[in-house]
């Protein structure tokens, strides 16, 4: 067996093989089982090297006999040397420049590879992380040797790794953890000399990979030319020996990875002056700064001058407290005071004071205001005056904080800004029951004041900050941060129209902006249908409205609100999102509005091929008195539409008969199972949109399943404009929440959004009490010894032809290949379509094997999905064969009255029964509550799609507490796939409480550790 093994060579990872099986000649220098370089480059990564690879023959120190050294023991080979003494070998190795070894180290599972593996993942951590900085290295310098070579008349520009804080404790782990053949190369240095080496390395080949234009396009100076070497595949540049010496001295005071703590920074404030004892004259609303001079130690360095503002003369300034911090455990602070008392402290070093003092010589290069508190023998704590205490907050905490130094603020600290505050009053205040709104034309008496937290400023106010002009000051007991341009805003927003009268939809359009100017809009003050609408409570405030005459049906508590939610949006010419959980009754609460207003123009329903049968099922049942159409079909003829007040059609008709549908005066458009048109330029989306309507309604369980992006799409058709222009949306909102988790612009989008998204989940007692418990169980299965065999047979295949593809036929290779492992996952037989047998071949098999058969003695019913109908074909009678029972087959090649009776049968007869579902054909729209078990076969990898399968028994009407099984092969991409899956959900859930595209867009070194086989794979 071949094993590849990886060594750091102090200017790039070296690769070395052995392979016991074909031991060549014995005796030393020469290793007897290494690989020649030659094919070791090919099975690293053939053609698609960045660089020539270096060969060259190491000198490694392994264990082992006189004869010969001790196979690894990845081989499997058991050696009968008693006693191994380290010796000196020589093997061919090849050693990869950074980049490429980057690309490399997926590919092999040795214990020096994965170590390795492990090293370049923490390098990517800290670079995406902005852990790393720039450097020069001079060849006159002794760091010349830890990196590659380059002409002798210049230097390097180079990245390196900052480890501090809690990477510093990973970085012990690390270089605790590394094995001995990992630095076995030459003479043996110290673990962690050798991963401080690699790890600028990898670090470096990352921040490089990052960079997709470079930073000075053209470069004149030596300092040019030393930026733009930071991001060139070449790092040589001309020397800069003054500017060499600032960036070395910005490492030292940086980079240390030899400490568990850390010098702490804790920022207080100012205490309020005492109230005077003889005849308090009221408090002024704006209190001005007190106004001591920065100093040291405990007294300030000068008496400070005498200040008619109140606050001022006695009142003691700002502070910046000093402390030590344990970098492992935060909860550990230990004041200054208690440092210099000598009392030991547990968990601190044995001379504390040292460190503090170390620390404290370090952060004053970052924040030399910091110097006077160095003067004192015994540094403890920094005044400062108001203008200090902003630059500190402003500038130093920022640079410190990066630097891996503690720092703790006020909870006020960018918080408290100023903004805009709007209040909105109705001429007449009215009830917000549904039928007395007002109308959006209506229009109202607004007033636009400055705020600063929850205080409202008065001009006068205004006119003495600007007076001030001071950047911290106390607003009625509370400080807040004010800056020059807020200000100036501030200024113009006063002079400017701050009052009036504008129609109510048009300050609905500016609170959902969110913004004015340079100032953001911080608090609604409205009333009447204004406040119950942007209050985002509309649903609770409103009155319910019961089930209308004319329906068929008992609303429940939350759908009458609902109904009362979407009768109110309906009046003031809204369109709405009903975003409830599956099984919660959309399609009622949609039936019971137009049962409730009784319209006089038809309404046009959207919906999935696959749900216009259960419609038309609904609106027979629940409202018998609406007239129904269902446009589709070779049949269909649009003078029908006339005559009905309900038109139900697909969304490919939709799209076809575009012309035909929009010239019709629709009073409401309605899309059904809406994430059809989350992506907002495909046909289907655009017409949906296109088509004319008094109002819009979305019905999803799912308004978010990828990216926001998913949600200005089906916003942009309830609401047209209401979010701005895509691009508009994407830099307010997508990117700061999806990249950087953006708390401000997450509550910025949930605020603009939420007048218009109804989202209840079944899970919430509050909703629904009488529904039962859904659990959910991740069933972790073996693959047998042959589809191991085939998966490793796919990966190797696959990834060769993927890595020399790009663009849309690399796409289709990736979507390709994970069919396919999914397939061996599922059984040989399903990739192989050879019609072989099923039995004991694949471990996924096995597992729905017993679970059938236990559920079936239990006398319960089970939905098994699969995504692959001809893997349903081998089932079906497989399974029927081992129960001894029809198992029922549902797909999308049944016509649909055959579909209705297995589902009337499946719900109806008392038997047990396992009954089998395409995912596609029957993940919506179905009700089979019969069922309290369900069983993912294979992972649709959208937990949305997968969820609305499960919803097909967990909904209204399910008596039983239902199961829910995801088999997933251990060790395979399937795993890989539902961590990656895990991580998809919070993305929805922050913002509003198909298919495979996302992964094929993963890097090649992605997709290699996607697709990799694990050891625990085979059972």
């Amino acid at each position: 067996m071949l094993v590849v093994q990886g060594v750091w060579a102090g200017d790039g990872l070296a690769f070395w093989a052995e392979d016991p099986a074909a031991a060549g000649a014995k005796g030393r220098p020469r290793h007897p089982f290494a690989v020649e370089t030659g094919a070791l480059t090919r099975l690293l990564l053939g053609d698609s090297l960045r660089d020539e690879p270096d060969p060259r023959e190491l000198e490694m120190l392994l264990p082992g006999s006189a004869a010969a050294p001790l196979p690894s023991p990845e081989t499997g080979v058991l050696s009968d040397v008693a006693r191994p003494r380290i010796r000196s070998w020589r093997v061919p190795a090849v050693v990869l420049s950074p980049a490429d070894a980057l690309r490399a180290i997926p590919l092999h599972t040795s214990s020096t590879v994965r170590y390795w593996a492990a090293v370049t993942e923490f390098a990517g951590h800290l670079v995406r992380r902005g852990r790393v900085l720039p450097h020069l290295v001079a060849d006159d310098t002794a760091e010349i040797t830890d990196m590659w070579a380059v002409p002798p008349d210049t230097a390097r520009a180079l990245w390196r790794a900052v480890v501090i804080g809690g990477d510093a404790a990973h970085f012990r782990e690390l270089a605790e953890a590394m094995p001995p053949a990992c630095r076995a190369a030459a003479v043996e240095r110290p673990s962690a000399d050798v991963l401080r080496e690699a790890l600028d390395h990898f670090a470096d080949a990352h921040a490089r990979a990052a960079f997709t234009e470079p930073i000075v396009a053209r470069p004149r100076t030596p300092r040019d030319r030393w930026l733009a070497a930071l991001t060139a595949s070449d790092p040589a540049c001309a020397d800069v020996p003054e500017l060499r010496g600032l960036l070395a001295h910005w490492h030292r005071t940086v980079a240390r990875t030899d400490t568990g703590t850390r010098v702490s920074f804790r920022l207080r404030e100012p205490a309020p002056a005492p109230a005077p004892a003889p005849a308090p004259a009221p408090a002024p609303a704006i209190e001005p700064p007190p106004s001591h001079e920065p100093s040291h130690g405990h007294e300030p360095s000068q008496r400070p001058e005498p200040s008619d503002g109140p606050g001022s003369g006695g009142e003691p300034g700002w502070v910046v407290e000093l402390a030590l911090q344990s970098a492992d455990d935060p909860s550990l602070y230990v004041p200054a005071e208690r440092v210099w008392s000598g009392e030991p402290v547990p968990g601190l070093p044995p001379r504390p004071e040292r460190e503090l003092l170390a620390g404290l010589g370090r952060a004053v290069n970052l924040y030399p205001g910091l110097e006077p508190a160095l003067r004192e023998p015994q540094p403890m704590r920094l005044t400062l005056d108001t203008a200090g205490a902003h630059a500190f907050l402003r500038e130093a905490a920022p640079l410190l904080q990066a630097a891996g130094f503690g720092v703790q603020l006020p909870r006020w600290a960018g918080t408290r800004r100023l903004g805009l505050r709007l209040t909105a009053r109705t001429a007449q205040r009215q009830s917000a029951a549904t039928g007395q709104g007002l109308g959006l034309e209506q229009l109202v008496d607004f007033r636009v004041d400055l705020a600063i937290g929850d205080e409202t400023l008065s001009e006068e106010e205004l006119a003495e900050l600007v007076r001030l002009k001071v950047p911290l000051v106390r607003v009625r007991g509370q400080w807040v941060e004010l800056d020059e341009r807020r200000l100036g805003a501030a200024l113009r927003a006063v002079e400017g129209d701050r009052d009036g009268r504008l129609p109510a939809g048009e300050i609905l359009r500016q609170v959902v902006r969110g913004e004015d100017g340079e100032l953001p809009l911080v608090e609604v003050d409205a009333d009447g249908v204004l406040g119950d609408l942007l209050s985002g409570q509309a649903e609770r405030r409103l009155r319910p409205v019961p089930a209308p005459s004319g329906l068929s049906a008992e609303l429940r508590p939350y759908q009458e609100r609902g109904l009362a939610w979407l009768a109110f949006l309906s009046e003031l010419g809204l369109g709405a999102i009903l975003a409830d959980d599956m099984g919660l009754g959309k399609s009622v609460q949609t039936l019971a509005l137009l049962v409730h207003e009784r319209a006089a123009r038809p309404t046009l329903l959207i919906c999935p091929m696959s749900l216009v049968g259960n419609w038309q099922r609904e609106a027979a049942r629940f409202a018998p008195e609406l007239r129904v159409y269902a446009h589709h079909g070779a049949g269909r003829d649009a003078a029908l539409i006339d005559g009905a007040d309900l038109v139900i059609t697909t969304y490919g008709t939709a799209q076809r008969d575009f012309d035909t549908l929009k010239g019709v005066a629709w009073h409401r458009v309605v899309c059904d199972e809406a994430q059809a048109i989350k992506n907002s330029g495909t046909l289907q989306a655009r017409a949906a949109r296109s088509i004319p309507a008094a109002t819009r309604l979305a019905l999803t369980g799912t308004p978010v399943e990828n990216h926001l992006a998913e949600l200005w799409s089906i916003m942009e058709f309830c609401n047209p404009g209401l979010l701005g222009s895509r691009e508009r949306f994407r830099t307010r909102f997508q990117e700061p929440i999806e990249a950087r988790q953006d708390q401000q612009a997450t509550l910025a989008l949930r605020r603009a959004t939420e007048p218009f998204v109804l989202r209840r989940l079944k899970t919430d007692k509050s909703v629904i009490s009488d529904l039962p418990e859904k659990l959910e169980i991740k069933e972790w299965c073996p693959l047998t010894p042959e589809q191991a065999t085939l998966y490793q047979a796919v990966v190797t295949d696959m990834l060769e032809r993927i890595d020399s593809c790009e663009g849309i036929e690399r796409r289709g290779l990736v979507l390709a290949a994970m069919a396919r492992l999914k397939q061996v996952c599922n059984h040989p037989a399903h990739l192989l379509k050879d019609g072989s047998r099923l039995d004991g071949r694949s471990g996924k098999l096995a597992r729905l094997e017993q679970l059938a058969e236990e559920i079936v003695a239990e006398g319960d019913k089970a939905l098994v999905f699969t995504q692959y109908a001809e893997f349903g074909n081998m089932l079906r009678p497989h399974l029927a064969r081992l129960l001894g029972r029809p198992v029922p087959w549902l797909h999308g090649g049944l016509p649909k009255k055959d579909r209705d009776r297995l589902v009337a049968r499946f719900q109806d007869d008392p038997e047990p029964t396992v009954f089998l579902l395409s995912l596609k054909a029957a993940g919506v729209g179905l009700n089979l509550t019969a069922a309290n078990h369900v069983i993912h076969l294979d992972r649709w990898w959208n937990p949305a799609v997968e969820d609305q399968a499960t919803d097909r028994a967990f909904r209204i009407g399910q008596r039983k507490n239902v199961q829910v099984r995801k088999l997933i092969c251990a060790g395979t991409v399937e795993e890989r796939v539902d961590e990656l899956i895990e991580r998809k959900k919070a993305l929805a859930e922050r913002v509003v409480g198909s298919g495979e595209d996302w992964l094929a867009d993963l890097s090649t070194d992605r997709l290699r550790e996607l697709f990799r086989l694990d050891e625990r794979a085979v059972g």
